[in-house]
């Protein structure tokens, strides 16, 4: 991360929270087994309560409840910062199924053993622990009353959720925590990267919609106009128009090879004429059978409209998978989605109700309904999986970075097969 970025994010997190540097005022959750990374605000070490080898752990359930348990114990935070969307959901996503034995930590001053927790790292951290049971009771009597707005209860003086990166559908998570633990607190997405390389940073923490100026010194960039064209050419920042979008083509470094990461971008508009762009979809995320190439965002607004239709349903995650990565045990049909999907409030789906996620996609893809018309893909198949499967999906990839939306391994669709409960 350049210290321009961190120094940027600084910047923009103070003038619009102006309590937020508060030393040892911002809890980290972010998982990184390959070592220490570099938190958003690593120029200033001290703005840290978490200790950094508790995110080293190689269980990133581990981590994430280690972290937790810190944070928890600083009841005087300021920020809620996490790597990823996924990694603050999954975190709460603890809080909520395990806030006794949390508590109970927190009142004895200990670190109760876990897997993935070595023994002399569990001494090592539960050392920087004191008993506290004023604030045990506190997480109890919160806990006890509901979760909406947990984040904002648990910690009064909070003033931002900060997320590293999300976009794309990674705005799934970051909405529904605004719908429920963190109610009432803005969620910043402060950095834009794409290869491992950072392009952009929000300036904007309050907005909703995170939009990112691009920084030309970062990386070297240049952009193929979408839709593409038989002749299309790359254009660099200064021939960027408002309202496009546009595919990134990146060079992190000089002496490094060109690479399209399969992010496109729309152009939201120019700030001291450097172009401000909002993240739209991840190329390599499509669902294709036969060439339809449905959109990453635009299945994810037809499966939100079909959850729509089933009364009491929250979309908690959602996966997809083409048939040909099935083989054999997809039988002898045609060629076909199949969608896997963690909800809230509804535990089974009537036939009626998995077929409106098929016409939804009809409704909205007419080039998708012409290929079902004719039976040249069959009907899409709708898994429900039970609580946390997502969770430990996350886990089997191995390295922190954006949830995948189209599994590709045989492995980790063996994984999700093995969590369906409908």
């Amino acid at each position: 991360l350049p210290a321009q970025g961190s120094l940027l994010y600084l910047d923009a997190l103070h003038a619009t929270f102006p309590q937020a540097l508060a030393p040892r005022g911002t809890a980290l959750l972010s998982w990184a087994p390959s070592g220490p990374i570099s938190p958003a605000g690593w120029p200033l070490p001290t703005l840290y309560c978490t200790p950094a080898e508790a995110g080293t752990l190689p269980s990133r359930a581990t981590a994430l409840r280690v972290q937790l348990l810190f944070a928890l114990r600083q009841r005087a935070l300021r920020v809620l910062e996490a790597g990823l969307a996924t990694e603050l959901h999954d975190a709460l996503a603890t809080l909520r199924s395990e806030w006794p034995t949390l508590a109970q930590d927190l009142a004895l001053g200990k670190l109760s053993p876990q897997p993935g927790l070595p023994e002399d790292v569990r001494g090592r951290l539960q050392a920087l622990l004191d008993p506290d049971a004023a604030r045990a009771d506190e997480l109890r009597a919160e806990c006890a009353h509901g979760f909406e707005g947990i984040v904002q209860r648990l910690w009064p003086q909070l003033e931002a959720v900060v997320v590293g990166t999300a976009h794309g559908a990674e705005r799934l998570y970051c909405d529904a925590l605004r719908q429920t633990d963190c109610k009432g607190l803005p969620v910043y997405c402060p950095f834009y990267r794409a290869a491992g390389a950072l392009l952009g940073v929000n300036l904007w923490p309050q907005e909703p919609v995170p939009r990112f100026l691009l920084c030309p010194d970062w990386a070297f960039c240049e952009f193929l106009p979408r839709p593409a064209e038989e002749d299309s050419r790359t254009v660099l920042l200064g021939e960027l128009w408002e309202g496009r979008e546009y595919g990134l083509v990146l060079t992190a470094r000089p002496g490094e090879y060109r690479c399209r990461p399969g992010e496109v971008l729309r152009v939201a508009g120019f700030h001291k004429q450097c172009p401000v762009v909002e993240p739209v979809r991840r190329e390599s995320q499509a669902l294709s059978v036969r060439g339809e190439s449905i959109p990453e965002e635009r299945f994810c607004r037809s499966l939100c409209r079909a959850v729509g239709m089933w009364p009491g349903a929250r979309l908690v995650d959602y996966v997809c998978v083409e048939s040909a990565l099935l083989g054999a045990s997809s039988g002898a049909c045609a060629p076909h989605y199949e969608v896997f999907v963690e909800l809230r409030g509804l535990r089974d789906l009537s036939e009626g109700q998995r077929y409106k996620l098929d016409q939804c996609l009809q409704e909205d893809f007419p080039i998708y309904k012409s290929f079902r018309f004719k039976g040249s893909i069959g009907p899409l198949r709708l898994h429900l999986v039970g609580t946390g499967a997502f969770a430990r999906l996350r886990e089997a990839l191995g390295s922190p970075r954006l949830m995948p939306r189209v599994l590709r391994e045989e492995r980790l669709l063996h994984l999700i097969q093995s969590t369906v409960i409908s």
